[in-house]
């Protein structure tokens, strides 16, 4: 377990704060955490009444200008809502403009808001504290309503919606200072934004239309709404009874899990994804699992709860993600629809697979939870999924899974492979425009989640209760299982490619020499040393297309998902794979994945193309960037790999096999495996301040530096955007998934 240095946890007693004249009714002691990631400051604060997570943003003297600019944001879970205001020197130079959040008599620095109102019949809830601005500034822009118009807005290109724009309104507010606020599209709910001089009567704000100009100094704002909110799940919630340990063990990173998790459902990260997303909770959940709570009302049940309650019930599809709030009825009038009814994206082809995995993993730990889970009626947050139980809406997404699956069974061509859907250009975890280098076909998908799926399938099948008693379902326990192994066995050589060391080494020279941000030692007398009998094997990221099958040779990370989920009986070709695998973690970057500050997700040196090298760079979402989640995975997937080689006593709770796999006594192969599993660690060790944090990215100095070698830490959200991106990509401060490492750990036998 880790606990970041960066991390202030502050619990603070309880008070009665003054808040425009009302008085606060708040009587919970608050949690507040801190989290510093310059130019970004992060502060989460939840109490009995609201959950809440404020983002200052102020440049750096190095700061590209371009980027990064004087911003506030505050953003809450409940309607995946918020406020996001933009400051600008009113006289200064563009960058001389600064601004912090400091502790005041208001909050250390959040303190709560909570005021009823006769004209809502829910409070209105929220944070308040004190700005400090280092000179005269102006509020040149607010966005209030929906994270998601925000995003619109800071990762597009620059999108303001009319619609939404047009309803704010800024007005005088307690004599000095200014309100601005905005009623939603569902003409009930109202977002209020209040910036007060502090304790400074020399200071006044001066309207101007829609923007407000004041000078240097302290002043106090609020920010709220009343919109109805969700349960968070405590601490002592959240992890199982023999984890309890950890609340004091580890406090700042299980307050993060805690903020993201609702007995509704968990969060995908802070500030830019606060809402449900299937993938992402499902994943930490199977990361999580030996930590996590089990049984009604557990973090588990969080998780399969929620992603069952959102199947599609026409086809078994899981949801993405949901749109909530005000994003909902923006979206419905969109198509001339006058509903504030959620919404739900199914655009993913990976995220159906986890959820057996999930849901067997989970029985078979827990049995006595089968019929009271699967007994459930739908329809609550899905209104179209009423007359159902969450039973009936697994067995769909069975039924689906078994469908897609067999045209593969009966003939092992690219075509009958998984694709990605017809109309989009993402389908799993890498969904950013060019995270599969425009491949349809991704490798996680179809050589680790399908059949990891399918063994799930059979497991379940065999369950009392988990699916009908039917014909076909009675039949799954054997059907799945063996076509499990069909597709375990016989998709993994659709990606492999072969490159001479020789012209490894050629590329590797070339790449070093063409991109544009790292000018460093090629390493590439590391391919002679991490190859087999002259010749490089790795698995490329993608398959072009069914009409076009060619790999696209782009070395990943995504090989952890077979090592964590699948324990192959294939012994050519497992022992080929681990050293392939293990191979790409030894060899330094630019020559393999590892660098000073982590594995890299993606790294196109042996493809030899200027438009891949081009398009996957360190300010690439999942480009030559590092995520924490990849590296728990990859360093869990070698140790089940690990264990399963005699004298192990293994506690894996991978698929079990009783015979020694052959690598296991390959001297070469399993020396490299567990030379990379500790060259893994060493890197996640030495980077422990940012493991929770989703994305971070790094700039190559060309001198030594407190990181380690020639690489500095950087946050992907500083770095200009690859070629032909409208705008960089922000790294959330902290990820669901990325808070794994509670349950992942260096195993000191392996060391």
């Amino acid at each position: 377990m880790f606990q970041s240095a960066a991390i202030a946890l502050l619990c603070l007693s309880s008070r009665v704060l003054a808040q425009g004249g009302n008085s606060s009714s708040s009587s919970c002691e608050p949690r507040i955490q801190h989290l510093a990631d310059p130019p970004y400051q992060n502060y989460f604060y939840s109490d009995c009444h609201v959950d809440a997570q404020a983002v200052v943003t102020s440049p750096l003297p190095d700061s590209n200008l371009t980027i990064i600019g004087p911003r506030f944001i505050v953003a809450w879970p409940a309607g995946n809502s918020g406020v996001c205001t933009f400051f600008q020197p009113q006289n200064g130079q563009n960058g001389s403009l600064a601004i912090e959040l400091v502790n005041s008599t208001v909050g250390d620095p959040l303190g709560p808001v909570y005021r009823k109102s006769a004209s809502s019949k829910n409070p209105f809830v929220g944070v308040e504290g004190v700005l400090a601005f280092n000179d005269s500034a102006e509020l040149s822009l607010a966005i209030l309503g929906s994270i998601r118009n925000i995003r619109d807005f800071t990762e597009g290109p620059i999108l303001l919606s009319p619609i939404v724009q047009r309803g704010i309104k800024v007005t005088k507010f307690n004599g000095t200072g200014a309100q601005v606020s905005r009623l939603w599209l569902d003409n009930v709910t109202t977002t209020t934004f209040t910036m007060v001089p502090w304790r400074n009567t020399d200071n006044r704000i001066r309207i101007n239309n829609s923007t407000l100009n004041f000078g240097s100094g302290l002043y106090h704002f609020s920010a709220s709404f009343d919109y109805p909110q969700l349960t968070q799940l405590t601490p002592n919630q959240i992890l199982s009874n023999k984890s309890q340990a950890l609340i004091t063990q580890d406090p700042g990173q299980v307050s993060s899990l805690s903020f993201f998790s609702y007995s509704e459902k968990l969060l995908a990260d802070g500030w830019r994804f606060l809402t449900y997303f299937g993938r992402d909770s499902m994943i930490a959940a199977l990361l999580l699992q030996p930590v996590l709570s089990s049984g009604s009302g557990s973090a588990m049940e969080a998780v399969i709860g929620a992603a069952l309650e959102r199947v599609n019930r026409t086809d078994g599809s899981v949801c993405h993600e949901e749109t909530i709030g005000d994003y909902a009825t923006f979206l419905n009038l969109q198509h001339n629809i006058t509903s504030t009814a959620a919404g739900f994206a199914y655009p993913m082809i990976d995220t159906d697979y986890y959820l057996p995995v999930l849901m067997s993993r989970y029985f078979h730990a827990s049995p006595d939870r089968i019929q009271p889970l699967l007994a459930t009626k739908a329809g609550s947050i899905d209104v179209q999924n009423k007359n159902l139980s969450w039973g009936d809406l697994s067995y769909t997404t069975a039924q689906k899974i078994m469908n897609l699956t067999e045209a593969f069974e009966k003939d092992q061509t690219v075509a009958n492979l998984v694709h990605l859907k017809e109309s989009e250009v993402v389908g799993q975890w890498r969904d950013s425009t060019y995270g599969l280098a425009n491949g349809r076909i991704p490798f996680d998908v179809n050589t680790a989640l399908v059949p990891a799926a399918l063994y799930a399938i059979s497991e379940l099948a065999a369950m009392p209760g988990v699916y009908p008693n039917n014909p076909d379902a009675k039949n799954w326990a054997s059907q799945a299982s063996k076509r499990a192994k069909l597709w375990e066995d016989n998709t993994l050589h659709f990606f492999q490619y072969n490159v001479t060391v020789d012209n490894a080494t050629s590329l590797v020279k070339d790449y070093t020499s063409k991109n544009a941000f790292y000018h460093g030692p090629t390493h590439a007398d590391s391919i002679a040393n991490y190859s087999s009998d002259g010749m490089v094997i790795d698995y490329g990221l993608s398959i072009n297309s069914t009409e076009t099958p060619d790999v696209i040779p782009i070395t990943h990370t995504d090989t952890g998902f077979r090592h964590f989920l699948l324990n192959s009986t294939d012994d050519k070709e497992l022992t080929t794979f681990i050293n392939a695998s293990a191979n790409a973690i030894l060899r330094p970057f630019p020559a393999g994945l590892t660098t000073a500050v982590g594995a890299v997700v993606a790294n196109p040196v042996f493809s030899g193309n200027n438009v891949l090298i081009a398009n996957f760079t360190n300010s690439a979402y999942h480009g030559t960037v590092v995520w924490s989640w990849q590296l728990a995975l990859m360093a869990k997937g070698f140790e089940i790999q690990l264990d399963r080689c005699p004298g192990s006593n293994s506690t894996s709770s991978a698929r079990s096999n009783s015979a020694v796999p052959a690598f296991c006594n390959d001297t070469g192969v399993y020396t490299a495996l567990r030379g990379a599993y500790n060259r893994l660690w060493d890197v996640i060790e030495d980077n422990e301040g940012q493991l929770q944090s989703e994305v971070w990215s790094w700039t190559y100095s060309g001198a030594k530096n407190e990181t380690g070698g020639e690489y500095k830490l950087s946050p992907l959200g500083v770095l200009p955007p690859p070629p032909g991106v409208g705008g960089g990509t922000e790294s959330d401060i902290r990820q669901l998934w990325s808070l794994v490492f509670l349950a992942i750990e260096r195993n000191k036998k392996y060391h």
